[in-house]
């Protein structure tokens, strides 16, 4: 166990040593989790090598094939990671306000509930086969908030973190907005060793102005409700490019990723706050067809694996390259 600094009030004990983290998929052109169309092993090793010049600790977010590919990179390449794994639950009760939908039949509930029990089986396999390589397992991903597509009950969460804590050795945390940390989430609070928050200014049409400031109002709202408790943050980022849908295009740019990065980095360093970048790399697979879909662009690197802007200084010898997929 590591010393992690999780307030601003004293040091909490984290699972992991403080340094840059970031979250990592690396689905490509034509790749998709949706589709079962999955990176290669020369792809991820490619990935992470870029990674590894600036980044030691890393989070994907589930338990399936691509997850379990990252570990096995790590392992046969001697890679100097650690890795927060993640359960990609499905949808266990309808959800009337998601804006996209996500209403569904029982069938369908009920294919997802084994879908999930499947999650936690792996997660528990991968977490013991690479014991030394995974720090923490996050026993899901923004289910509990109030527009997600795959609401999953708390009561459900805390089962599946009982089934975990009786298989595994590592900490249990869950990822997700600040929000329902503050009310609907703290029986599963009273379970975790620690606590997981996202924060999005631009999502929340907040302009860089005080971006940062609403980032810390966003983080301290969860460490103030759980004095006792560590707090990291698992998401915070800004997207490059916009259609307009949810983020303005005027609020997407990669100037505004790089100051947004750069102010943040300052902050939780300073501050010993340790906090996943969202994200690596451009996913294209992401939300609608729409090429400016802003869920497409929140890689620090672009789809080609050349460095945006926030990058750019630390790899300006990939700048000229234009990377060739990789088989």
């Amino acid at each position: 166990m590591f010393d992690g600094h999780a307030s601003r009030d004293g040091a909490h004990t984290l699972p992991v040593e403080h340094g840059n983290a970031i979250c990592y998929s690396g689905y490509r052109d034509g790749q998709s989790p949706i589709e079962g169309i999955y990176p290669s092993y020369n792809e991820v090793r490619e990935d992470l090598a870029i990674l590894s010049r600036n980044w030691r600790v890393l989070r994907v977010y589930d338990s399936g094939p691509h997850a379990e590919l990252v570990l096995d990179v790590i392992s046969k390449e001697g890679l100097d990671f650690k890795l927060m794994l993640g359960l990609d639950l499905a949808a266990e009760m309808s959800n009337p306000h998601c804006p996209w939908g996500a209403e569904f039949s029982e069938e369908t509930l009920a294919e997802n509930r084994e879908h999930n029990h499947d999650q936690v089986d792996r997660a528990i396999a991968l977490a013991n086969k690479y014991r030394s390589i995974v720090f923490a397992v996050s026993v899901g991903n923004e289910a509990s908030v109030e527009w997600t597509d795959h609401m999953v009950s708390v009561d459900r969460l805390i089962e599946h973190v009982q089934t975990l804590r009786s298989a595994i050795q590592q900490p249990i945390t869950f990822c997700e907005n600040y929000v329902p940390w503050t009310y609907k989430l703290e029986p599963l609070a009273a379970e975790l060793d620690f606590l997981s928050v996202h924060t999005y200014p631009a999502w929340e049409y907040r302009s860089m102005h005080d971006a940062l400031e609403y980032t810390k109002e966003n983080y301290h709202s969860v460490v103030d409700h759980y004095p006792d408790k560590p707090v990291i943050i698992t998401e915070a980022g800004w997207t490059t490019a916009s259609n307009g849908r949810g983020i303005e295009p005027w609020n997407a740019s990669e100037e505004l990723q790089a100051q947004y990065y750069s102010e943040l980095m300052e902050w939780t360093t300073r501050e010993h706050v340790l906090t996943f970048v969202f994200e690596a790399f451009d996913e294209p697979w992401k939300g609608s067809p729409d090429p400016l879909e802003p869920e497409k662009h929140w890689g620090l690197f672009k789809l080609d694996r050349t460095p945006k802007l926030a990058m750019q200084s630390l790899y300006a010898d990939r700048l000229s390259e234009s990377t060739a997929p990789v088989e």
